[in-house]
């Protein structure tokens, strides 16, 4: 039985400690030693432990650290808003903080190891420490976008059947509206300073908790979190990962990628229940560095470059569609107070947009690209040659290839899909499965590789060109949406008689949804313009309003093969004009 890593860590750190140099100082500090550990890991260069726990072996060593003066002074967790309040801890307060938090999960939640707890907080310090509350007691955290509606989270609860919840004022009354329906839902956690019947409060159990917990001894394999992701047919699918795939996958690609170290202040603007989220917190926090998180309501682009200028943020990251809404103003007039290093992900990046933020900042924006049942694939590490509307290469330690229907290696220059390795050998860094959707899990597989579903290239330098999607999933805005879920929701408005759902062009959000509606009878004379409106208010009300259609077309019939399936790829064909 292998040893836990973070005993291995504190053993090396400890003789190293011992060594002296000529004058009797200590050598530089030896932080680099644990990380190098980590990452080795993470490369596949060293084996992963059989034991791992990322809060007991990683934030539990940097707040060990950081109390010997072996870290820089900056904080490991900064949060501040628009009315000027601000949280700021150390690895040694976020240590405190976790703990007890981790002593309401497994004492007034009653949760064991194993149990799942949905989590839907907006930007709030406490969705960072119920995620590490989580991590010390084996509780299996769900993510979810706080633009859920009842029937989202009805469903959520339903498959996933967690057995706690926790979320804030604007969602606890869509919970109490359904959780009578949620059999295996037994605690509601609020994160609010006002008391609601039928829940606890977490911030009043908080004043009270014991700091004195003991981090559950996870298996490297034990399961961490599952995220809820969109596909062409049917509901979401769950997508598991396990302690180690996102606890350890992470700290190469935020050393190379992401270009950390533990001087770094990491902003990210995501919403807390995208995977990137979760991505931003073990790709800083492995490597030392600060996660600065702004409360950000909504997605301002002068808002942004405000905050940039305010705060001593290194290392900035949003999606393209926030950065084609940054570039339309006039960047000169902004003097970034600190910042270096820039990514982006989650679509792909117009060349046009970077090229006009190197214009206009200086700085060079590196593109990456993963998914949810990944760690990143393909990236441009810092310092690396960038080819403009590339994604960049393959980010080890994954093999990523471009193979054809059968699973075959295809040659440099052909357009296939984007495949990676999984045999002999399956990535530590990888999803366990779709959870309970064994042919789902199966059909993601082709010969010796897991096809990702996305249409690439490749060429002679190993650079990776994206094309499209395989499938009918729509990204707009990073925001995965499947058709089924939007025409499952209008076939429940009396005007659709069928309709069908694709991807559509738009030079900010790079494409949206766009609903094409054969009309019930009855509905065939009515103004097309009011129509489109309700039909759009009516999407917003029954799921998450991201997901509405921005455009919608009204027609006499829908493209269908002989089986009398919809033919979404014509239509989506016609919108892109290919």
């Amino acid at each position: 039985m292998r040893p836990r890593l973070r005993g291995l860590i504190l053993q090396a750190l400890k003789s190293f400690r011992g060594v002296c140099t000529a004058h009797g100082q200590l050598p530089p500090p030896p932080v680099h030693q644990a990380v190098a550990t980590w990452e080795a890991i993470s490369l596949g260069r060293q084996p992963v432990p059989e034991y791992f726990n990322f809060a007991h072996d990683v934030l539990d060593v940097w707040s060990q650290l950081e109390k010997a003066g072996h870290r820089p002074t900056n904080p490991a967790f900064w949060w501040v808003n628009d009315t000027g309040a601000e949280v700021k801890w150390t690895f040694g307060e976020l240590g405190h903080q976790s703990r007890k938090a981790a002593n309401i999960l497994v004492g007034a939640c009653d949760l064991q190891p194993g149990d799942r707890m949905m989590l839907v907080l907006p930007r709030l310090p406490e969705w960072w420490l119920l995620s590490v509350a989580c991590m010390r007691t084996g509780v299996v955290m769900i993510p979810g976008v706080t633009q859920l509606t009842e029937k989202d989270l009805k469903y959520r609860l339903q498959a996933s059947r967690a057995k706690s919840i926790v979320t804030s004022d604007s969602l606890a009354p869509q919970v109490d509206a359904i959780s009578a329906d949620c059999p295996a839902l037994q605690t509601k956690l609020l994160v609010s300073d006002r008391s609601r019947p039928g829940w606890l409060n977490f911030r009043e159990l908080m004043l009270k908790a014991s700091s004195e917990h003991k981090c559950m001894r996870t298996k490297s394999s034990d399961k961490l979190v599952i995220y809820f992701t969109s596909g062409t047919t049917g509901a979401p699918k769950m997508v598991e990962h396990s302690q180690c795939s996102y606890g350890l996958g992470f700290v190469a690609s935020g050393r190379r990628w992401v270009a950390l170290t533990e001087s770094d202040i990491f902003w990210n603007t995501t919403d807390t229940g995208w995977v990137k989220a979760a991505w931003t917190l073990f790709s800083a926090w492995s490597n030392g560095a600060c996660v600065f998180v702004h409360e950000l309501p909504r997605a301002d682009a002068k808002a942004i470059l405000n905050i940039l200028c305010k705060f001593p943020i290194t290392t900035f990251c949003c999606v393209p569609t926030i950065f084609r809404m940054i570039v339309q103003e006039d960047l000169t007039r902004y003097r970034f107070q600190s910042l270096k290093h820039c990514i982006t992900g989650g679509e792909a990046l117009n060349p046009d947009v970077r090229d006009k933020w190197k214009c206009q900042t200086g700085l060079e924006l590196h593109e990456g690209y993963g998914q949810s049942e990944t760690v990143v694939i393909c990236a441009n590490p810092k310092g690396s040659a960038i080819k403009s509307g590339s994604m960049g290469r393959a980010s080890p330690p994954y093999d990523v290839q471009i193979v054809d229907d059968e699973g075959n290696i295809l040659p440099p220059g052909e357009e296939g899909s984007v495949a990676v390795r999984i045999r002999p050998t399956r990535p530590f860094c990888f999803f366990n499965c779709y959870l309970d959707n064994p042919e789902k899990t199966a059909a993601s597989e082709r010969g010796d590789f897991y096809i990702t579903g996305d249409r690439a290239r490749m060429d002679k330098d190993g650079y990776f060109w994206f094309l499209g999607r395989n499938d009918d999933v729509i990204n707009s805005s990073s925001y995965r949406i499947g058709p089924v879920e939007v025409e499952s929701v209008l076939a429940e408005h009396p005007a659709v008689l069928e309709s069908a759902v694709v991807s559509s062009p738009d030079p900010i959000r790079g494409e949206v949804v766009k609903a094409f509606v054969v009309l019930s009878p009855e509905y065939s004379s009515h103004d097309p313009e009011a129509l489109t409106r309700t039909l759009q208010e009516h999407v917003k009300q029954m799921t998450a309003p991201y997901k509405y259609p921005r455009k919608v077309a009204f027609v006499s019939e829908l493209p269908k093969t002989v089986s009398g399936k919809i033919q979404r790829s014509i239509l989506r064909k016609q919108e892109w004009g290919r």
